[in-house]
């Protein structure tokens, strides 16, 4: 399970690369994507990188273009799988809500029942 901000993360960068699955991105392009309401330093950026590549998300590659710095990321099947991971978990959880609901209303009416029974 991904935290927010490497969800965020892995979010952006399975935009950036598209269907391809692999793309050169510069630091400062991927913080461009990134939410602004969180603040994500360069150095925030390249610690969850590096945690996301040990998940085994993506191959990370650190290499310089006329003198900036850029990042060759490659998708693994878990980070391709990424979208369709979260599509899942957002069912799940309006699932959970549906199911909460409609157990509320069961529950409502049978205390209506009950109350009509033994008044």
């Amino acid at each position: 399970m991904l935290s927010r901000e490497e969800s965020e993360v892995m979010r952006a960068v399975c935009g950036m690369c598209g269907g391809r699955g692999c793309c050169l991105v510069s630091p400062a392009e991927l913080l461009g994507v990134l939410p602004s309401r969180k603040k994500f330093s360069p150095e925030r950026l390249d610690k969850i990188l590096r945690s996301l590549e040990l998940d085994d998300c993506f191959e990370l590659i650190r290499s310089e273009r006329k003198g900036e710095k850029m990042y060759v990321i490659t998708l693994h099947p878990n980070g391709a799988a990424y979208p369709r991971a979260r599509q899942q978990v957002r069912r799940g959880i309006a699932f959970r809500i549906l199911l909460s609901a409609a157990g509320a209303v069961v529950t409502f009416l049978v205390g209506l029942l009950l109350k009509a029974i033994f008044s």
